[in-house]
């Protein structure tokens, strides 16, 4: 198929024949999508182009339905939409659309014009326009985020035919062309461009008088519209018609202004966007960005792409800031004699740029301004203020500071998500630049299945910087592409090798951040070697905390450290790249700071558990959770750090605070494996004064099934150790959990639930936990009414302190004894509630959990298929989530289903498979194995009986 979007919006077959796509919205959607062929679009941008700032309630939802249009609406064996996580890719060649057609063309055309091949720009610059069959989305123009692409296209349109003209110029063709110059100055009045080409072709033609009367409207226009002059280009034109020169002759500079690249830009389509956009609203456009980000490419790039005069000034040579106005003239070619007076005694440098500048229509480039930051401020304020028509674009790894100043912040290359796929894992531009730079060294390298997790490792470790990536896959000259990632731990040895043409600080990624280093003053050096601390990133407070500096100072440190690049701020947090943190750590071990730091940061985070903890048993939970999700590095990182520093207290403390945290959020496995790491610290027996610690680093490490542990006894007798309220209550429920209630059934828990209330008086969250323990022994005593009556208050008291889970797992076990008294409708009603609280929780393996108990109901109610459904979303869940007594559980489930349906051998092989592993504790263990067994019973009577040709019977209340 072929696309056209320079015009109104066309697909057509190979044959010629066009394919009706629909209507405006829909076709506008195709034309998004086209505009980056073959590239991954998210859907905010796709959102964003098609409703704008407003777009409607389930604006999501809307779009997959227009995709999902568009699909039909294209040949179906071509299948060209694709859904990616990121967002959405129209698999097609950007070589059959047009607009990719004629971008490729025009530029093709420039530079052949560039280097004086007239005759073959001009036809190239012919073929890119005869691509255009009017406006640009001509059909699509009135949706929201059509008119700014169009814009681009049209722009881009107009600056190749005033190069074709320009070659054609060069050519003779001065007679053919002046009706066309004449349309294009009436159309455009402001393009100074076409204007000197109209001049040219006058004056060519011994019409002289024309020419001058052209630049007389010129200059009145200007004048009127944007209160300029015309540039010193167009001065020249006219200063030659006066004179009777060849004004044909008088051409731009071929001379490159810009520096010539050796490789191929890669990524940063966005940005490279959005510095053209800013470009043509703001005279000051600074790009900011760590060492390493790639910003001189991106200005570079960006800078190609302007219409008009653009002359490029390096800095980073200086040694001293007042020789930046100098660099500036000496990158402008203006010398003394250049002028139009001799240098007076006692003239700066500054006013005979000021003189140069004042009537110039330029983009002036300044390179790597940091370390002159002040003196290129200075420099830029006067210009910019006596120069209307100049505009700057600076690099600098922190802002100039002047009004006016649009930033563009740059940081990696996107990565693909933790969670996608790796098989387009080379759409995204750190991966691609990886590739593509590899291959530069090693030709025979390629990506594939066996080694893509490995140059993800490489891309994320780097956090994406392009420098590094270089240098990363420069490497690829002489090792292996696993060894290069296995090195990384010691990268700035292994990147010590770059390119001999680059500047010194450029070689190496040490150079790089030691530049950056050097910049700052004593308190911001302070700040970020104590920043490295932190793992993931800090909030506001937490910096403060850990950091120990005073109020004012640390807020002028962390100012300069965001304005220098060192720090991102993102969603309400500090980050450091890797890269710049495993340098500022070596800073902070060599100042003898490490271990004070870590204690501090220790601290603040056992304290921070501890406030959380107590708040996920609240209406708050959600809030909490979140906030512990973001801190989960830092938490993890402390645990991890006090236990190797033999801190057993600190350690214990962190396991016990993050037990409920651990279990809402599924990560039982994780959890298990930090909280062994603390009980081989504590020893077979409780400390003093960590009796509750001790017990819940046991229950942890209990849940993923690990060998020989320290008995604590009957949950009696766990109970009835503790000599104060529990500070994690939650060890009352993990206790359960490992041992198992009571053993003199109800009664029992009844009077254990006495002893407790004793110990912790009135807690509305512990007295919920008791009365649903209560309620669940009851059910399986079979006293359903009794149990219900308990369940009721349990609930009631979960509800009344906000915790969703606890009300989750109590609408459980009500939907479960709703279900065996034989009342579906209601048991599914309390399923329904509980799968809402456990979709707000977030928790895949809760949900597993509910699934398996769903489908256990739906199973005894005869929905044999509903119920396998369910079963089979647990295991997914289950095993997505590493959760194997889970997995255990739905796979009896599946059992069940299958021998309930005759097939007694799958239905043995899932028991057999659930009775492997992960079978550990009480309720994860005994009480599964025991059913497993029991079906297993079901299963050879059944062989036995030689059932296997005919469905059983369902299960009974009683045997289910």
């Amino acid at each position: 198929m072929r696309f056209r979007v320079l015009g109104p919006t066309q697909v057509l077959l190979a044959d010629g024949r066009e394919i009706a796509v629909g209507g405006p919205r829909l076709r506008a959607l195709l034309a998004l999508l086209l505009l980056d062929a073959g590239r991954v679009v998210s859907a905010e941008r796709l959102i964003d182009g098609l409703y704008g700032e407003h777009p409607p309630r389930g604006a999501a939802n809307a779009l997959q339905s227009l995709v999902s249009r568009l699909r039909q609406a294209l040949p179906a064996e071509h299948s060209t939409v694709e859904f990616h996580p990121a967002g959405y890719r129209l698999a097609v060649d950007p070589a059959d659309v047009d607009a990719y057609r004629f971008e490729r063309l025009a530029e093709a055309g420039h530079r052949a014009l560039a280097g004086g091949d007239w005759l073959h720009a001009a036809a190239v610059l012919r073929e890119a326009l005869e691509l255009w069959r009017g406006p640009a989305l001509a059909d699509v123009i009135d949706v929201t985020g059509v008119p700014a692409q169009a814009a681009r296209l049209d722009e881009l349109r107009l600056a190749a035919v005033e190069d074709r003209i320009e070659a054609e110029l060069a050519l003779g063709g001065h007679a053919d062309l002046v009706p066309e110059l004449r349309q294009l100055v009436v159309a455009h009045p402001l393009r100074e461009r076409s204007r000197g080409q109209l001049m040219r072709a006058l004056s060519a033609q011994g019409r002289s008088a024309e020419a001058l009367a052209e630049f007389e409207d010129a200059r009145r226009t200007l004048a009127e519209q944007l209160g300029v002059d015309p540039s010193a280009a167009l001065a020249a034109i006219h200063l030659a018609v006066l004179r009777g020169d060849d004004s044909s002759a008088v051409r731009p500079t071929t001379e490159p202004a810009l520096p010539s690249q050796l490789t191929t830009f890669v990524g940063r389509e966005e940005e490279l966007r959005r510095v053209r956009a800013l470009l043509g609203e703001r005279r000051l456009v600074t790009l900011t960005g760590p060492g390493g980000a790639g910003k001189t490419r991106l200005a570079i790039e960006a800078a190609g792409r302007v219409d008009g005069d653009v002359h490029f000034v390096e800095l980073a040579g200086l040694a001293d800031g007042s020789d930046v106005p100098q660099a500036v003239l000496s990158a402008l070619g203006l010398r003394d004699a250049g002028l139009r007076a001799p240098a007076e005694p006692g003239r700066q440098s500054t006013d005979r740029l000021v003189e140069a500048l004042a009537e110039r229509r330029l983009l002036l480039v300044l390179d790597n301004c940091e370390h002159v930051i002040a003196d290129v401020a200075r420099l830029a304020a006067r210009l910019l203020g006596a120069c209307p028509a100049l505009r700057v674009l600076a690099t600098s790894r922190e802002p100039l500071g002047l009004a006016g100043e649009a930033l563009c912040p740059l940081s990696g290359l996107t990565l693909p998500p933790p969670d996608a796929s790796t098989e387009n894992a080379d759409d995204y531009a750190a991966v691609s630049l990886f590739v593509q730079r590899a291959a530069d060294v090693a030709p025979d390298f390629t990506v594939t299945a066996a080694n893509i997790d490995v140059v993800l490792r490489i891309c994320r470790t780097l956090d994406g910087l392009p420098l590094a990536i270089e240098l990363a896959a420069a490497r690829l000259r002489a090792l292996p592409v696993a060894e290069v990632a296995a090195r990384l731990d010691d990268r700035f040895r292994l990147l010590s090798m770059g390119s001999r043409a680059a500047s010194p600080r450029h070689r190496t990624l040490r150079a790089v951040v030691e530049w950056s280093w050097d910049l700052l003053d004593d308190a911001e050096r302070r700040l970020a070697r104590r920043l490295t601390v932190f793992a993931g990133g800090a909030t506001l407070e937490a910096a403060g905390r850990v950091s120990g500096l005073p109020a004012a100072e640390f807020v002028d440190a962390l100012s300069g450290l965001a304005d220098k690049s060192f720090v991102e701020l993102t969603g309400g947090r500090y980050r450091m790249l890797e890269t710049v943190r495993a340098f500022c750590a070596e800073r902070l071990a060599e100042a003898g700071e490490a271990d004070q730091l870590r204690r501090a940061h220790t601290a603040y985070f056992l304290e921070f558990a501890w406030t959380a903890s107590d708040h996920l048993r609240r209406a708050e939970q959600l809030h909490w959770l979140r906030r512990l999700d973001a801190e989960r590095d830092n938490l993890h990182a402390a645990l991890r750090r006090s236990t190797a520093a033999g801190d057993a207290s600190d350690a214990a403390g962190l396991v016990a605070a993050l037990s409920f945290y651990w279990w809402l959020r599924g990560m039982r496995g994780e959890g298990a494996r930090l909280a062994a790491s603390v009980l081989d610290l504590l020893g077979a027996e409780a400390p003093p004064g960590l009796s509750e610690e001790f017990a819940l680093c046991v229950y942890n490490t209990s849940l993923a099934g690990a060998g020989h542990l320290p008995s604590l006894g009957t949950q009696r007798s766990v109970i009835r150790s503790l000599d104060r309220p529990p500070r994690q209550p939650f060890l009352l429920y993990l206790s359960g959990i490992s041992t198992g209630p009571p053993s003199g059934g109800a009664e029992h828990v009844e009077e254990l639930m006495r002893e407790l209330r004793r110990l912790v008086g009135p807690d509305a969250w512990i007295n919920a936990l008791g009365a649903m323990g209560s309620g669940s022994a009851l059910m399986w005593s079979g006293e359903w009414d009794r149990a219900r009556s308990a369940l009721a208050t349990a609930l009631d008291g979960f509800r009344s302190t906000g915790d969703r889970w606890g009300c989750m797992i109590t609408l459980g076990a009500l939907g479960e004894l709703a279900a065996w008294q034989g009342d579906p409708e209601t048991a599914g009603d309390h399923m329904d509630e509980a799968m809402g609280l456990v979709e707000a929780l977030g928790s895949a393996v809760d949900q597993a959990d509910m699934l398996r108990t769903r489908g256990e109901i739906r199973l005894r109610a005869g929905d044999l298929a509903a119920a396998r459904d369910d079963f089979a979303g647990a295991l997914l869940l289950a095993q997505r989530s590493g959760a194997p007594e889970f997995v255990a559980g739905a796979r009896l489930g599946l059992a069940q289903v299958a021998r309930l349906r005759g097939d007694l051998v799958e239905a043995r092989r899932l028991c057999e498979e659930a009775l492997v592993g992960g079978l550990t504790g009480w309720y994860v263990g005994e009480a599964t194995r025991s059913e497993i067994i029991l079906v297993l019973d079901e299963i050879t009577e059944q062989e036995k009986a030689g059932a296997a040709s005919r469905p059983g019977a369902l299960p009974s209340a009683d045997g289910a």
